[in-house]
């Protein structure tokens, strides 16, 4: 056990206020912390350093009314017992200053599921996480649902996926240093690096729109069903950090893509939303993607000046010309086809099609 006195933890430090637990007087509480948990938040944090903040906490307000320096704060409470997360992390934010650390741990969805085995009966199972699932993560991402989530739950045992509580965590002005589970808890280093985006259009429904860059580099927002775990955008480039881009061009080892993702995306079905991008006048049926403004590095100068004359496509060129998915024969494939577009206006996109078409339905195309 990690011990502030005996066998218990104290939490708070000295002159942070006693609403860091339920008396006004500081409160030591029992926790249990194995010595692989000890050994690995010491690598980054001294746990008993008197500007170290180590609390138990799931209000906002415990963080904020600590009038002590600190310049790392470890919370031992679940992410998933926290109600507003956000205004947690942005708490914890303000009370830091640039490259000050910041420990917290949650259970996974993943996690939940293996603890919660149902008398091992495979069927049984599937059935009461099926409902779990249900209540806990759908029901608090629903308006009118949420209302009686937070009723029922006091917004405890949220279920949350790594992804999102990594992309919270980003949005909140912090950079992901190293995450590790034990124990069926997944415990997450992370850095202030800057101020949080305060972001309040996050988007949870089947539906969303991605900021993406479209002609003359104009914000547009495309229309997707949802294929990744909500607030993945955040981790864009720290995945692709992690293990850069796979042989079909898509970041390797995503860790952002939910189970029922992988299926949409093969099958284009992700992308019929963008109908509506296509009747707003955003985008046209074929044409390069239209890309994040965090993709913007790994295309080649010339090529982002030819791409932003042109509005954006559903259907990229390089399913037309039969190419690989991989990065490099994607930008190729988006460089010939820019380049007869600027040839000839106006039969490129028919020609095109035709052949997305060809390749789609007798060549069985798929996406990547």
């Amino acid at each position: 056990m990690l011990s502030g006195k005996g066998r218990y933890l104290f939490l708070g430090m000295k002159g942070c206020s006693g609403n860091l637990a339920p008396e006004p007087e500081m409160k030591k509480i029992p926790t249990q912390i194995s010595a692989d948990v000890q050994e690995y938040l010491n690598s980054y944090v001294n746990l008993t350093a008197e500007k170290t903040l180590l609390v138990e906490a799931s209000d906002e307000y415990a963080i904020s009314e600590c009038t002590g320096e600190v310049n790392a704060i470890v919370n031992l409470e679940k992410v998933n017992n926290i109600r507003f997360i956000n205004k947690f992390f942005e708490s914890v934010n303000s009370k830091l200053k640039n490259e000050d650390f910041f420990i917290c741990r949650f259970e996974t969805i993943g996690a939940r599921r293996e603890r919660h085995r149902y008398l091992g009966i495979p069927v049984v199972r599937s059935i009461f996480f099926g409902f779990e699932f249900i209540f806990l993560r759908v029901f608090p991402k629903i308006w009118g649902f949420k209302k009686i989530y937070f009723l029922i739950s006091k917004g405890r045992n949220r279920l949350l996926s790594k992804a999102e509580v990594l992309g919270r965590l980003v949005s909140c002005g912090f950079e992901i240093v190293s995450f590790e589970s034990f124990d069926g808890l997944m415990y997450v280093i992370s850095k202030k690096i800057k101020a949080p985006e305060f972001n309040m259009n996050v988007s949870y429904g089947p539906i969303f729109k991605m900021q993406r860059l479209g002609k003359d580099r104009k914000l547009i927002g495309v229309y997707k069903f949802r294929t990744m775990h909500p607030y993945a955008e955040y981790l864009q480039r720290y995945v692709l950090g992690l293990s850069g881009y796979s042989e079909s061009g898509k970041p390797a080892n995503d860790f952002r893509l939910t189970p029922w993702g992988a299926f949409l995306r093969k099958y284009w079905l992700d992308e019929l939303p963008q109908i509506i991008n296509i009747l707003k006048g955003e985008m046209k049926l074929v044409g390069v993607r239209p890309v994040s403004e965090s993709y913007l590095p790994d295309i080649p100068k010339e090529l982002q000046d030819l791409r932003f004359k042109q509005k954006p496509g559903c259907i990229p060129p390089y399913v037309a010309l039969g190419r690989k998915s991989s990065v490099e024969s994607v930008l190729q494939a988006e460089q010939d086809y820019l380049v007869e577009k600027a040839r000839n206006p106006y039969f490129t996109d028919t020609r095109y099609f035709f052949k997305a078409l060809f390749n789609i339905i007798f060549r069985r195309r798929r996406s990547a």
